[in-house]
């Protein structure tokens, strides 16, 4: 790899802004209310820059930025970048609790908000001992307080600033949240070069990402996965995004896949399995000439091979499944386009070094799970206030991840679940992710969470909850009957419990914890 690292003095924001000089009437970003071009994207960023440091927020101060995907979004994240301030990008899916924890741990000075989430932020102001210079409300749905400015007049207010703070690679850009699913969640502090990285390492050199696409995330810009996929990664090259507000349900995907909205058909989709077992069981899914993708990526958990190979027998398009996480920032295990092994999270990216270590910090052999740590340049600083979680995650240059993998014999990698969720049966791991992806194969199952159950005996043993597709019919014993003809013996569930729903985090990850309490709880 030759890819030059960035100068002593770099801006994320100016560099992407840079970049797209020469394309100022193109679209950069479309939503459900317009399209903004790179030409008044630029514009709106400096004037933005201007006036948040005309209220006074000073370089590294943080801003909380709660907004719904939508053109103002990558305004305001690159705004606050452009003039050296931290933004905050928070999930728009949590409690107003949530948020007063956030605004307190960051001591955001300022708040930019989405009008359909200035009710919850409110409530969070009022139970926070934390206050705000300024609320700036993206859209406002009703009539605003004298504390509050509205987006547009804030960002009009202003002149453009004529230049970047000085910022250099290793400064702090921007904050994002991990997704805390035990304890409080922690704020994970990314440089200014990081996101250069991922998008020279990832964005270009796997995905191939090209001017004339148009770019579409299911994952809202507030995840690490998201942010690359429809923010810094198509910046980076000139390409077009739509973005969307809503949720991303099979049909408000499908609407978009179609040109339906904004009149564009994405060429590249980002999405989640959760998200493709859900559009793939739905029956509105449309016809493969309907649609122009051409390349479609997944993240956020393993994509069972079944999935990838019924989206690809449908569409004609390979589903290209990776592996990333908040402190990495984005990919840096995954297949390729035109390498797919499904079942496997494929090769390393080039310019990240993986390792497998033991229980005891040493190797382990192919074919037998260890405990994953990446070496790479887009590893986060640290998590902000938290010294201890911060050296037990970043070790000497390494990123522990907390998951279990397996090394093959190709290089490649294959996910056995998270450190925290595998299980030993008859002192022998047992991976949850293996079984669960065997039991979405038979026909009547949409999705599977596999927990450890303590027998009569006292003895660990797989249970499995099942949610059935709609109209789906599975007997407990035909289902273990079908895992046993598939799998080692012991590895089959000795227990299956039928459920309406699997408890899932904001970005659709399984909370096998959630099973384990209610199972405990039942005793």
């Amino acid at each position: 790899m030759n890819i030059p690292p960035p100068g002593a003095s770099f801006n994320i924001a100016q560099h992407l802004l840079a970049a797209n000089a020469a394309r100022g009437a193109k679209p950069a970003f479309v939503d459900d209310l317009g399209a903004l071009s790179y030409g008044q994207l630029d514009e709106r960023v400096r004037r933005l820059a201007a006036g948040l440091q005309a209220v006074g927020i000073k370089r590294e101060e943080r801003v909380l930025l709660l907004m719904q995907d939508g053109t103002d979004w990558p305004v305001a994240f690159l705004g606050t970048m452009y003039a050296g301030i931290v933004p905050v990008a928070v999930n728009t899916l949590l409690t107003a609790d949530d948020y007063a924890y956030m605004l307190e741990h960051s001591r955001a000075q300022a708040v930019l908000v989405s009008g359909a989430l200035l009710s919850v932020l409110t409530t969070a102001l009022t139970r926070s001992d934390h206050e705000v210079q300024t609320v700036i409300v993206s859209r406002p749905v009703a009539p605003l307080h004298p504390a509050e400015v509205e987006f547009d007049t804030f960002v009009s207010a202003r002149a453009p600033l004529v230049k970047p703070a000085t910022t250099g690679p290793d400064d702090p850009a921007f904050w994002l949240y991990s997704s805390g699913s035990t304890g409080r969640p922690k704020g994970t502090v990314h440089s200014h070069a990081n996101p250069y990285w991922t998008c020279e390492l990832y964005g270009k050199g796997i995905l191939d990402l090209r001017e004339s696409d148009v770019c579409f995330s299911a994952a809202k810009l507030f995840f690490a996965y998201g942010l690359g996929n429809a923010l810094t990664f198509p910046m980076s090259v000139g390409a077009t995004v739509l973005l969307m507000g809503e949720r991303p349900t099979p049909d408000a995907t499908f609407k978009r896949w179609k040109g339906e909205v904004g009149g564009l058909r994405p060429t590249v989709f980002y999405g989640a399995p959760t998200g493709f077992a859900g559009m793939l069981a739905s029956p509105n899914l449309p016809s493969r000439e309907t649609v122009a993708m051409r390349l479609v990526s997944s993240a956020g958990e393993a994509l069972p091979s079944e999935i990838g190979e019924r989206f690809k027998r449908h569409f004609g398009v390979d589903i290209v499944d990776g592996i990333g996480s908040t402190e990495m920032l984005h990919i840096f295990i995954s297949n390729r386009p035109d390498k797919v092994r499904y079942g496997s999270t494929g090769w390393p990216v080039p310019g990240y070094d993986i390792e497998l270590r033991s229980d005891s910090g040493g190797p382990v052999p192919d074919g037998e799970p260890g405990d994953l740590y990446i070496h790479g340049p887009s590893a986060a600083m640290m998590y902000w206030g938290n010294r201890a979680k911060t050296l037990d995650t970043f070790q000497g240059g390494w990123t522990k991840s907390g998951d279990k993998y397996v090394h093959n014999a190709d290089g490649s990698y294959t996910y056995s679940g998270r450190s925290d969720d595998m299980l030993k049966v008859g002192g022998i791991y047992v991976s949850p992710f293996e079984v669960e992806a065997t039991l979405v194969q038979h026909p009547a199952v949409l999705e599977a969470a596999v927990i450890g159950k303590e027998d009569a005996e006292g003895l660990t043993k797989t249970k499995a909850f099942v949610v059935l597709k709609p109209g789906g019919q599975a007997t407990e014993e035909e289902l273990k009957a079908f895992v046993k003809d598939r799998l080692a013996p012991y590895k089959y569930p000795r227990f299956i419990e039928f459920i309406d729903e699997l408890p899932k985090t904001a970005t659709g990850k399984i909370q096998r914890f959630r099973l384990r309490e209610r199972e405990a709880s039942a005793k």
